[in-house]
């Protein structure tokens, strides 16, 4: 006799597709896919969209304050003290806090988009749990030079040689313009540099948007790689959310054993048995004190049905032959159940005779 097993049950090697169970634990595990890169990208775009944007409230404010400096605090007589060092310096704060925050809160909502439309609604703690794990040597040894790894330093590498190329370029083409702000007006001066500074920034940003849709890609593939499962690890998972099959089987032959023997218990109840003879045995029980029709207490097919025409004997229970409507009660009521409206007659013809043959007696 030969036996086959399949060696692959017990491969640890992961080829399969992760089961929706495991993409579930590992997102509440704070394990989502995500490109740091399109956010860093769509946040730089936004700060610098926004500079463009708000150049004027920008130039006019930073021209106020310059001139109101000045006027009030910087003129060759003023004598400096405390309180006045103090009042420049909230000045300042107060004024720089003015010019950053639309800057600011813009890349907040473009920061927060772009993190919800890559990941959705996800709030776990369990990413700052302590792990053992990360304060291994051997695996943080691993994890700087692995493929991963490389793969963030050329990305650093063409970031830097990209960006450093567009301001190179812009500069150089552009030096004329720039050295002419030497001696112009504070406005102009200011908003020649925004757009100076945002003209780098977007080709910068669509150098870095490229790179970002590329490091997507590579999150997409990581990230669905380390998902994969091995086929022994499906089957613990497909044990657990159905339970162990053998367990099952067991649980289901106690419950048949436990339905039989409360079945058999029935039986001397009953007021008729109605058998097919051989193959099928149906115990009808009435009693119109407590129910309107007859029910069926007990039923069974082949050994079963000699053990209830067995006990019905020990019982001195009546056994009538009727095979069509013994094969139908067998098929259409179950144990418990009233039998249906279509089966009262022939059923009373049944306990109709019984009765007589009890009153004979």
């Amino acid at each position: 006799m030969e036996f086959i097993i399949n060696l692959q049950l017990f491969s640890e090697e992961k080829t399969e597709k992760p089961t929706p169970k495991k993409r579930k634990e590992s997102r509440e595990e704070g394990q989502v896919l995500q490109s740091k890169e399109i956010n860093s990208a769509l946040v730089l775009l936004g700060a610098f969209a926004s500079l463009y944007l708000f150049s004027n409230f920008i130039g006019s404010s930073m021209k106020s304050f310059t001139v109101l400096l000045y006027e009030n605090y910087l003129s060759v007589n003023y004598e400096f003290s405390q309180g006045a060092i103090n009042r420049i310096y909230m000045m300042t704060i107060l004024n720089m806090f003015k010019i950053v925050l639309p800057i600011g809160m813009l890349c907040l909502v473009i920061g927060v988009l772009s993190s919800y439309v890559q990941v959705g609604y996800l709030f776990t703690l369990k990413p700052l749990k302590p792990k053992l794990s990360k304060l291994n040597p051997i695996q943080g040894f691993k994890k700087l030079f692995s493929m991963k790894s490389l793969i963030e330093l050329i990305k650093s590498i063409l970031k830097i040689i990209l960006v450093g190329f567009f301001v190179y370029r812009y500069a150089i083409n552009n030096i004329s313009t720039i050295m002419s702000l030497i001696g112009t007006e504070i406005q102009i001066s200011i908003n020649t540099i925004i757009n100076v500074t945002t003209n780098i920034a977007m080709r910068a940003g669509a150098a870095l948007i490229a790179i970002a849709i590329i490091d997507y890609l590579f999150q997409k593939y990581d990230y669905e790689k380390n998902l994969k499962m091995s086929k022994h690890e499906i089957k613990q998972e497909h044990k657990q959310t159905e339970g162990n099959p053998e367990i099952k089987s067991k649980i289901k032959e106690k419950q048949r054993q436990m339905s039989m023997s409360r079945m058999m218990q029935e039986i001397p109840k009953a007021d008729v048995i109605i058998t097919n003879p051989t193959h099928f045995a149906v115990a009808i029980i009435y009693n119109p004190k407590e129910f309107s029709a007859p029910r069926v207490v007990a039923k069974g097919q082949d050994l079963i049905a000699q053990n209830i025409k067995k006990i019905a004997g020990e019982h001195s229970i009546p056994v009538v032959e009727n095979k069509p409507l013994a094969r139908t009660l067998y098929s259409v009521v179950d144990i418990g159940d009233s039998i249906p409206p279509d089966l009262y007659e022939s059923v009373a013809e049944v306990l109709a005779y019984v009765y007589q043959l009890n009153e004979t007696r």
